[in-house]
């Protein structure tokens, strides 16, 4: 990615949000590197350089500003300019993956050689795999630091590394100081308490939680899921690690406050991660606005909305066991048909608070049950046929439903399984899979805001807003919702799948064409 010195001095100069982990600042002086919305004093242009990541200023031997915080500020967006195998590669990185697998294994698992790898990640990012993981370490340690009460020794391991003395060691050399030193300088906030964890997810902005969490809380699944007074809570699971989490709108700020239960310190980098695709977090609502509200089909709904987000899901597997749940169902009775589903087939979640205190059925728990036993929850044969049959793919290894799966490809093997059609595979993309050129053309609601009959037209129709179609798809609907006085959600797609349904200043434009990687 290239970066014009001039424009970003300029977005320096105003502390303009919308650059805000688009680019980093490194002040040769002093040595450090910040995000563009430091409140400390602006450095004189020719004392600045500026990098695409925070990994590459640390490459360069710069070190995370105490003020601003770098490890705080939002990601790139899965199309930025990132070639496919590197996007995947970084989500697995991000949520830990190298923390106990090696890059062989990594590249093994993308179907490519570990050197190949390591060359796709330095051309696209500038990075190696291990610098890269290294980097997300040292980021998530140094938040730990500032607004958790862990110990050290609870820090390096939740941040992912194999030993106290490698996370002293890292953390000394790209800090400067020792994590117990930097620890004795912070004022911290009040525990949440002795088991859980917290950790503020900043949010680009403007951000429509609210929205979000509407959309979220319709589609609840009982036992698992909560939404109520503004947070999201839920049971969680990741590599047999149990717990529970609360994630909760900050009303000051676009940021979510994410309480972990300190059960899930060894998995907390891929729990963070989840969290910030559920909330879709490193969205760039600047870069949505402008190319989807230049359409008049659009603008009415982007201008009335400009922070609406597509709505991720925390555990893929889940979530597409619940829209195939929904097909020709309305959502309330597909929310209950998933209760049922948990209550028979799902597994406790002791020491979780009433509400979330059951595990979703894994794919292997479901496999094993069969579809007899799904369907024994009042399921029609051939819809827990295509349960099961997902179940059997993803306990198997041969399908991936997570947010590094190739979308194109993931889609093509999801409408080969019985019962998925185009609508529920393109549903999943936009959710499980956090592809954001992911378009339901077949949907009713989607045809008759284009004036189409047919997902063809559809298709064409909508070329202009690649590649934000997702975006698209929730603003029409959002916008139908309102307009009939409905929850946001499409009603029940009949066919394929459930129905899940810009300032005015001149730095606009140069923030967008940073947020699309140009």
């Amino acid at each position: 990615m290239t970066l014009d010195p001039d424009t970003c001095h300029g977005a320096l100069r105003a502390r303009d949000a919308r650059f805000d982990g688009l680019f980093f600042v490194g002040v040769t002086t002093t040595g450090i590197y910040c995000r563009p919305i430091c409140p400390a004093r602006t450095p004189g242009r020719d004392r600045c350089r500026f990098f695409a990541s925070a990994a590459l200023a640390e490459k360069d031997g710069f070190r995370a500003c105490f003020r601003c915080r770098p490890e705080l500020a939002p990601g790139r967006g899965p199309v930025d300019a990132v070639a496919v195998l590197a996007r995947q590669a970084a989500a697995r990185i991000d949520a830990g993956y190298l923390n106990d697998h090696s890059v062989d294994q990594l590249a093994d698992r993308l179907g490519v050689t570990a050197r190949h790898l390591r060359r796709a990640l330095e051309a696209e990012l500038g990075v190696t795999p291990i610098e890269l993981a290294q980097t997300r370490r040292l980021a998530l340690a140094k938040q730990l630091l500032h607004d958790s009460r862990l110990g050290l020794t609870e820090i390096a391991f939740a941040a992912g590394f194999a030993s106290v003395r490698r996370f002293n060691a890292a953390f000394r050399e790209r800090f400067g100081r020792a994590p117990g030193a930097l620890r004795r300088t912070l004022d911290h906030a009040a525990p949440v308490g002795d088991d859980a964890i917290r950790v503020r997810l900043d949010v680009r902005p403007p951000f429509d939680g609210a929205a979000l969490l509407e959309f979220l809380a319709g589609r609840a699944i009982p036992g698992v899921e909560q939404v109520e007074a503004g947070a999201y809570r839920r049971s969680v699971i990741v590599d047999g690690h149990a717990g529970w989490l609360v994630a909760r709108l900050e009303p000051r700020r676009a940021a979510v406050e994410l309480i972990v239960s300190a059960s899930l310190s060894p998995r907390l980098m891929a729990v963070v991660a989840r969290v910030r695709a559920l909330f879709d977090a490193d969205a760039h609502p600047a870069v949505i606005a402008e190319r989807l509200g230049a359409d008049p089909t659009l603008a009415a709904a982007i201008a009335a909305r400009p922070g609406l987000r597509v709505p991720g899901g925390f555990d893929g597997f889940e979530l597409a066991v619940r829209a195939i749940l929904g097909q020709q169902v309305s959502v309330a009775a597909a929310t209950t048909l998933s209760g049922r589903l948990v209550d028979r087939l799902g597994s406790a979640n002791p020491g979780a608070p009433p509400g979330v205190d059951r595990h979703f059925p894994t794919a292997a728990r479901l496999a094993d049950a069969g579809p007899a036993a799904i369907a024994a929850i009042g399921l029609p044969a051939a819809r827990a046929g295509s349960i099961a049959r997902l179940a059997e793919e993803v306990a198997a290894g041969r399908l991936d439903v997570g947010p590094g799966a190739a979308p194109e490809a993931t889609i093509t093997a999801l409408e080969a399984l019985p019962g998925i059609g185009p609508w529920t595979a393109h549903y999943l993309a936009m959710r499980a899979l956090r592809w954001p050129d992911a378009f339901p053309a077949g949907d009713l609601i989607v045809r008759r805001a284009l004036g189409v009959t047919t997902s063809r037209a559809a298709d064409e129709r909508a070329a202009p807003w690649r590649p934000w179609r997702a975006y698209a798809a929730m603003h029409l609907w959002k916008a139908h919702a309102a307009a009939s006085g409905e929850r946001s959600e499409p009603p029940p797609h009949r066919r394929s799948g459930p129905a899940s349904g810009p300032e005015p200043i001149d730095r606009t434009k140069a923030a967008n064409r940073f947020a699309a990687g140009g």
